[in-house]
């Protein structure tokens, strides 16, 4: 049945794939069939593709996390100048809208194990010019550090098609769900470790000596590129594919197939929004521990870090209860948590008009973290399963360009709130107001269609 299907898929797609003849010779051996394979949790290549993420992930967040901390002027500074955390997200978030169509045709074009390694080595380049920026941070400036942070944005671009592409090329399908809650777990217990660092090392460190952790950063990257090694061999999904300028943005054959399934037009959607609501939650998280609550750099981190806490969780828990397929049910559940935990967190009240203050907001975020996890595994497994095989990479690809337009929007819309906010004296809090009112037609309306995800 599976040769069928992708004979099919063969036929309809214009991409050309070369003679055996024209194959080159150092091809990627297949990967066996998944019925023989290992059972998740004992194959170690799925553990070896988790760690390089979590490695990736850590040093993702530390870096962006520092430049976030950078971009909020405080005491003295914050009334003649306002933060740039939005120009900072959509910088990152340029790179993926410029780059992710190219990443997606390449990540089907090649073998997706040798993308996520060349991704690897280039992010030992980009820390390295990281640790030089913020060397020279007195002469290049923010603005300097922008043009480093757009690169690290390209280099996860190019490494996000791969990493979660491989996903159901090299696993069974009904394993899915709990691999992206393993997968998803990891990612976001590097986000608890990076988040909360870059405070603490930023306070302790201080601009002069921020270079220090770049060199860390370095030394991520590398153990990460060796970990990669050991990652699943697969061979290219369309080997000799031609560039064609429609992949540099969203090739046709993806237009139509979003247009012809209702499930994943909505999937993207809903997915987009999330990631524009998360842009904003971050950046709301960052300016209400720095300048309604005024708790500094270390402490501003922690809060930020706190969702991370909840999200494995969620993320295993959504996993686990998926059982082999998509469950409306934990979705609906996911974004009616969201929803109550951002309005909690928009409540006034207390001495710094914010009624949960510093520490009860560490339940909220771990909750409103909690409820993400579960809200997004599902979704993420929609759009891995129900692409045809040789589209995986290209469906990643602009499920990618869907995530960072919404935060690229997320950027606009913080700087819109916090302008509106500044202006009109109101309290920083009331940001997350503005995103549970975004997410409550979300909890309301969205169902995604019950489905069984079957092994091949």
């Amino acid at each position: 049945m599976r040769t069928i299907i992708s004979r099919m898929q063969h036929d309809a797609n214009p991409y050309e794939p070369p003679t055996p003849t024209d194959a080159p010779a150092q091809a990627e051996p297949a990967p066996e069939s998944h019925a023989d394979q290992p059972k998740l949790l004992a194959d170690r290549c799925f553990w070896g593709m988790a760690i390089t993420q979590f490695l990736g992930a850590f040093n993702d967040n530390l870096f962006k996390q520092l430049i976030l901390l950078l971009a909020i002027p405080v005491g003295a500074a914050a009334a003649a100048a306002k933060g740039k955390q939005d120009i900072a997200t959509v910088v990152f978030a340029a790179a993926f809208l410029l780059f992710s169509g190219v990443a997606g045709w390449l990540a089907d074009r090649t073998s997706k194990r040798t993308l996520i390694i060349g991704s690897k080595v280039a992010e030992i380049v980009v820390m390295a010019a990281g640790m030089v920026g913020f060397y020279y941070y007195e002469v290049i400036g923010f603005d300097g550090m922008l043009v480093v942070l757009f690169f690290m944005g390209l280099q996860s671009a190019f490494f996000g098609p791969p990493k979660y592409g491989i996903l159901p090329e090299a696993i069974r399908e009904s394993d899915l769900p709990r691999a992206n809650g393993i997968f998803l777990m990891f990612t976001f217990i590097a986000i608890i470790f990076g988040v909360a660092l870059a405070g603490v090392l930023k306070q302790e460190l201080g601009h002069d000596r921020i270079w220090m952790v770049s060199g860390v950063c370095v030394f991520i990257a590398v153990l990460g590129t060796l970990t990669s090694l050991t990652v699943w061999r697969v061979p290219p999904a369309m080997p000799g594919a031609p560039l064609r300028q429609q992949d540099l943005f969203i090739p046709g054959e993806m237009i139509r197939l979003i247009r012809s399934n209702r499930q994943i037009l909505l999937a993207l959607l809903v997915s987009s929004t999330f990631w524009m609501l998360g842009a904003v939650v971050q950046a709301g998280v960052n300016l209400l521990g720095k300048k309604q609550l005024g708790v500094g750099d270390a402490m501003t981190s922690l809060l930020a870090a706190m969702m991370a806490v909840g999200i494995p969780a969620g993320c295993v828990l959504g996993g686990y209860l998926s059982k082999g397929r998509i469950n409306a049910r934990i979705v609906s559940a996911g974004a009616y948590g969201m929803f109550v935990c951002l309005v909690l967190l928009a409540l006034p009240g207390g001495p710094k008009n914010h009624l949960l203050g510093f520490y009860g907001s560490i339940p909220v975020l771990i909750a409103l973290g909690f409820f993400t996890g579960m809200f997004v595994v599902p979704i993420q497994v929609l759009l891995q399963a129900l692409p045809p095989p040789d589209d995986k990479g290209r469906m990643i690809a602009t499920m990618n360009q869907f995530n960072f337009a919404g935060i690229v929007l997320g950027g606009i819309l913080y700087g819109v709130v916090a302008w509106g906010l500044a202006a009109n004296g109101w309290r920083d809090n009331l940001v997350f107001g503005v995103t549970a009112l975004v997410m409550l037609p979300i909890a309301l309306l969205y169902r995604p269609e019950e489905r069984t995800l079957v092994d091949e």
